[in-house]
């Protein structure tokens, strides 16, 4: 929290009451307008870091109405009760994903936006809503929209990490498969035009990006104007390196089985984070290895996640 009186606002339906520490916690939904109203009236909110929303490509592709509806009309209600209180900076969880499948690497925020998910389609669209609220609006909202590459990793006091039982992402995937003999897991496409052929991200620690929102909140409070930044390490790891690293970190095998490609996943991401380097002084400073240390850290002493 850096200082700051934190509170937050969350349904729980996809989030843990234990993953919240050090903040008042309300139990609700970020499109019921009342609420968020008296909650601005209540606690004097002066900012806003938004991270509430859907994240799973396949799922997005399965069911877009329902991404469009949570990630981009709640939103839109959110930013209207924001704005009737006054409340004028906005930090906002995009994703690298906005960029599709870059012609070059590393990814620059000046390469074309090209969303291959209805996932990446809702989160352009809330930065490009961003934009036009920052110069149209009767109550203008400046904001930074920060273009998370791939979180990874736990908290370094071991108390917050990614609960496995409902997550997608790589990381806790490859954790279960090395620690619940009952877990299938499976590598999506080995096939890729990348040495190894399985797709390539990079890998950011959670406590780094933590920072980023800080340093994004400063920024804005010291009078700066909507921004749109890459948060990564500028780093590429495989699929397979990282599971390797995995395997000497946990000293056992991670088995799997390789399927076919998901829809909407991109063969090879990684960052330039040049502007958020200069514009937010903002550096990653965690290595690949303490994401994995850290994540194996928390899967081992936590097996039922929050549970």
């Amino acid at each position: 929290a850096n200082g700051r009186n934190v509170v937050v606002l969350d349904t729980l339906e996809r989030g843990n009451r234990e993953a919240v520490v050090d903040a008042e916690l309300i139990v609700g939904d970020i499109a019921d307008q009342k609420l968020v109203g008296r909650i601005c009236r209540d606690h004097k909110v002066a900012s806003v870091v938004h991270f509430a929303a859907y994240k799973a490509v396949g799922e997005s592709m399965a069911k877009p109405e329902t991404y469009w509806s949570n990630n981009v009309a709640s939103t839109e209600k959110l930013l209207a009760v924001l704005a009737e209180n006054k409340v004028d900076k906005f930090v906002f969880s995009s994703s690298a994903a906005v960029y599709g499948t870059p012609k070059s690497v590393p990814v620059t925020e000046m390469m074309p936006t090209v969303p291959e998910s209805v996932y990446a389609e809702t989160k352009l669209a809330v930065e490009k809503y961003l934009g036009t609220l920052a110069v149209q609006a009767t109550r203008p909202i400046n904001s930074v929209s920060l273009r998370y590459f791939n979180a990874a990793g736990a908290s370094s006091d071991n108390k917050i990490g990614e609960d496995w039982s409902s997550s997608q992402n790589l990381l806790p995937r490859v954790m279960r498969a090395l620690l619940d003999d009952t877990f299938k897991f499976e590598i999506y496409g080995n096939d890729y035009a990348t040495p190894d052929g399985t797709c390539i991200r990079d890998y950011i620690h959670v406590e780094d990006l933590a920072v980023a929102h800080l340093k994004a909140l400063e920024y804005l409070e010291k009078g700066g104007n909507t921004l749109v930044c890459n948060i990564g390490t500028g780093h590429g790891t495989s699929v397979v390196q990282l599971i390797d690293l995995a395997e000497k970190i946990a000293k056992r095998k991670v088995p799997y089985t390789v399927s076919a490609r998901r829809p909407g996943d991109p063969v090879s991401v990684y960052a330039d984070a040049t502007l958020a380097n200069k514009t937010l002084n903002w550096h990653a400073t965690k290595s690949l290895q303490q994401i994995v240390d850290s994540a194996y850290a928390w899967h081992s002493t936590h097996p039922n996640g929050y549970r």
